[in-house]
């Protein structure tokens, strides 16, 4: 079963061939076998999930049909979600229960999808391997010496070694698409403001975007049907028709235009995973796209603008996290200044308090203009580059990440190293457009993954060119061994 499809479940399900019940125990059987060496989950919900399994059968019982329905799922750490511990991955809020759904978390739930339980992440959403969680790393199924890719890595390692079929994610700067390109799996970043982000726990306000991680292009599709539309609690929702996203997904690719930006092809890349996502393209060039070479000059400065933004709005939003309404709190504070120190102190990571320090910092006195205020000028002309592009091209695709896998351990110590993973996926954050990546062929047998640009509101063509790759090869159908 763990070999399905949620269109393969749903139509089982459908037929009557396994109960809900059924499915959502063989997943929690697997995770209780696999999971100890993945660390892909920091709380398995196994009461919740056979209680919501219990009621889609019923609903199905009485003749309702939905792809989702009764369809188990993995819910990353940052979603809130009643009665359940939402920990963000952080010691902060490793005693916080959240009282309210997010709204991702209410649609699933309306749905009829049934929640495995929490993913486990990097702190707060910072980091590109999962190993900043206070709940330790995450391995990937393909080898579990090596890092899934971050702050996504628990969702991605669950859906690659299938102890779920899908999961939730989030992208701030590269946080769906980089495990998905590590975990050889298929991830999607909607546009900012498709999903909304009532009720999930904020890092980079203007960055921030959640998004789903599947098998294959269809399923994705199919979650993100689930959790896109207008929230009027999210001021940062865009009040805009959500299409059907699996609608033009057989649409033939003749004639489509797919830029290549000479960038992203540069010093810096790995030869091999160069080799990979080219012959990847020629692919698509056998299914009639035609390519075209484009240029984004302000690209390489999208590292730099990021670390200067996305600090800065985290300094902001973590500044909630004082010890005395709900989190972490220190014991025996001898005044107010100790408990908020000690409590921040020990709540909080190295790298978290390292960017918010950054954050802090670029948004002193004296300093806002020279470095937050330029950094948004700079953000404007990112985005008008791919403005620009998008009146030559369709679709522009690149390597996910510049290299495949690297080991645990190997760039802890080494911050700047680390952030440069990220260096072909940000530029997306900060332009708001929709992003993907699949899988695309493997370098000494860990996958490497392919990333698809899209202009804004473009999910639905994203989704179509991943699709029809997908028809036309079979990595996205390689799981590793074992599982």
């Amino acid at each position: 079963m763990q070999d399905f499809s949620i269109v393969e479940i749903s139509k089982a399900l459908a037929k009557k061939e396994f109960s809900s019940v059924e499915l959502t125990q063989h997943y929690l059987d697997r995770i209780n076998t696999h999971d100890s060496q993945l660390n892909s989950f920091i709380t398995v919900t196994d009461e919740l999930a056979l209680e919501q399994a219990k009621a889609a059968d019923e609903r199905i019982r009485k003749g309702e049909s939905g792809v989702l329905l009764g369809v188990p799922y993995a819910h990353k750490d940052i979603f809130c979600t009643s009665g359940v511990k939402t920990s963000c991955g952080s010691r902060m809020l490793d005693n916080f229960t959240a009282p309210y759904n997010a709204n991702v978390t209410d649609l699933l739930n309306q749905a009829g999808a049934v929640m495995l339980g929490k993913t486990n992440m990097d702190e707060f959403a910072m980091g590109s391997s999962n190993e900043t969680s206070f709940y330790g790393s995450v391995k990937n199924p393909w080898d579990t010496a090596y890092v899934p890719g971050g702050s996504s890595g628990g969702s991605a390692s669950a859906v690659a070694a299938r102890l779920a079929p899908i999961a939730t994610g989030t992208d701030t700067g590269g946080s769906i698409r980089q495990p998905a390109a590590l975990c050889g799996i298929t991830g999607i970043k909607p546009s900012y403001g498709r999903v909304s982000r009532y009720g999930m726990i904020a890092f980079a306000s203007s960055l921030d975007q959640g998004g789903s991680f599947a098998r294959s292009s269809e399923d994705a599709a199919q979650l993100l049907q689930a959790i896109a539309g207008f929230d009027l609690r999210d001021s940062t929702s865009i009040d805009r028709p959500v299409p059907n996203f699996s609608a033009d997904l057989d649409k033939p690719l003749k004639g489509l235009k797919i830029g290549l930006p000479k960038e992203y092809f540069a010093e810096g890349l790995d030869a091999e995973v160069e080799k990979v996502v080219q012959t990847a393209i020629k692919e698509y060039e056998n299914l009639g796209a035609k390519v075209i070479e484009i240029s984004l000059p302000n690209s390489k400065l999208s590292v730099p603008v990021y670390y200067v933004v996305a600090p800065a709005e985290c300094s902001s939003n973590l500044s909630r996290y004082d010890g005395v309404r709900y989190g972490h709190r220190c014991k025996d504070p001898v005044n107010l200044d100790d408990l908020y120190f000690r409590s921040r102190g020990e709540g909080f990571g190295k790298e978290v308090k390292r960017r918010i320090m950054i954050g802090t910092y670029a948004l002193s006195a004296g300093y806002y203009d020279a470095y937050y205020l330029k950094a948004q000028q700079i953000r404007r002309l990112i985005s008008d580059d791919f403005t620009q592009a998008f009146k030559e091209v369709d679709v522009i695709m690149s390597p996910t990440s510049p290299s495949a896998a690297f080991k645990i351990g190997e760039k802890s110590d080494d911050p700047v190293t680390m952030y440069l993973s990220d260096i072909y996926t940000i530029a997306v954050n900060l332009a708001g457009l929709p992003g993907m990546s699949i899988p695309a062929g493997f370098v000494n047998s860990l996958p490497v993954g392919l990333q698809i640009i899209g202009s804004y509101w473009g999910e639905a063509q994203l989704l179509n060119v991943a699709h029809q790759f997908q028809q036309a090869t079979d990595w996205h159908k390689q799981k590793p061994k074992g599982y």
